[in-house]
């Protein structure tokens, strides 16, 4: 199947919500990371969510001119061409983007779209975040309202923080204290500026104690009913049950009781990073290990091609992170509820 249209991607979000499931949304950094994403959705028989954050669009376009947009663009491309090959339908998504990138990632990406579907063309991504999260929340809100008009003309959905995820991704960071819990006084705000889905979709990453990167359960003190608190604080005066799409960010290590609390109160995407990275790095760190004297040309010998071909430890690596995907799959109740 195609990467998801408009149509599809909403649909995709709808089914989602109303049978209490998420779907993972996997950072990738490469064509062998996408193809892993790829392949653990599809042995799923789930229907997912791909994303490029600043740093990996950067990474994607080259060490030599590390251009975030070429990057992001080549990949997507990419994308859509090889996952006509997979019984799944894919959205794109671009992660974290602060306000300082915004105009070297995000606003150059929406005009692209923008540019394809003026053309009769789908957009290029399906999704775009917006973390404002540094900001102040007037601020945020007022950036989010622009780039929500801006993403409605390219039929895609806006990603809005409107309070900070813990710990460091990309170069943002936020401490680990109270702040990291968004209020019903936030969620009021932000449908005052942005509707509740009659100005443009947006997905919602509240803050329930999420944090970034590496953590065992027990490690942070998350608070998922907080996201119940902000449905029923806000849906009677919009007059609509449970108004928001909410976003899970820092879902690595989180505990399935976690999980399945997020999911009952409207949690419809979960970031998977971490634990992605790991489950692709570490078949390759078993590998050199157990075969250094043919990776490194030991002694004055020759080593061994096949053990130093990237392809030999590279099929490891991407079975071992789509065993991932598909495990967080599971997790998040996605598992056979494909688009048929």
């Amino acid at each position: 199947m195609p990467i998801a249209s408009p149509d599809i991607y909403n649909e995709m979000i709808d089914r989602a919500k109303a049978g209490k499931f998420a779907y993972p949304a996997i950072n990738v950094t490469s064509t062998q990371t996408l193809h892993a994403a790829l392949r653990g959705f599809a042995e799923a028989e789930s229907d997912g969510i791909i994303q490029i954050s600043t740093g990996g669009a950067e990474f994607l376009g080259g060490q030599y001119s590390k251009d975030m947009v070429s990057g992001a663009v080549a990949l997507a491309e990419f994308a859509h061409v090889v996952a006509e090959k997979y019984p799944i339908n894919i959205a794109l998504h671009t992660d974290h983007c602060p306000k300082d990138k915004l105009d070297g990632y995000v606003r150059p990406l929406i005009a692209l779209s923008q540019e394809r579907v003026s053309a009769g063309r789908n957009p290029l991504f399906q999704s775009h975040m917006w973390d404002g999260s540094a900001e102040t929340l007037a601020d945020n809100l007022a950036i989010a309202r622009e780039l929500l008009a801006e993403a409605v003309k390219a039929k895609i959905i806006l990603e809005v923080e409107i309070t900070p995820t813990g710990g460091e991704e990309d170069g943002i960071t936020h401490e680990i204290n109270d702040e990291l819990y968004t209020t019903v006084a936030d969620a009021e705000r932000t449908a005052e500026a942005l509707g509740t889905g009659e100005k443009g979709r947006y997905l919602l990453a509240a803050s329930f104690g999420n944090v970034h990167g590496v953590y065992k359960p027990g490690n942070v003190v998350l608070r998922p009913e907080l996201l119940r608190d902000l449905q029923d604080g806000v849906g009677p005066k919009v007059g609509k049950t449970d108004p928001f799409d909410f976003v899970f960010h820092g879902g690595s290590g989180s505990s399935q009781e976690e999980i399945a609390t997020a999911l009952e109160n409207g949690v419809v995407k979960m970031n998977l990073d971490t634990d992605t990275q790991y489950a692709f790095t570490r078949p390759i760190a078993d590998h050199m290990f157990r075969n250094y004297d043919g990776v490194l040309k030991v002694d004055g010998e020759v080593g061994s091609k096949k053990t130093y071909d990237p392809r030999s430890w590279g099929k490891l690596a991407e079975k071992s992170m789509s065993e991932r995907v598909t495990l967080a799959c599971s997790d998040l109740r996605s598992t056979g509820t494909k688009l048929k």
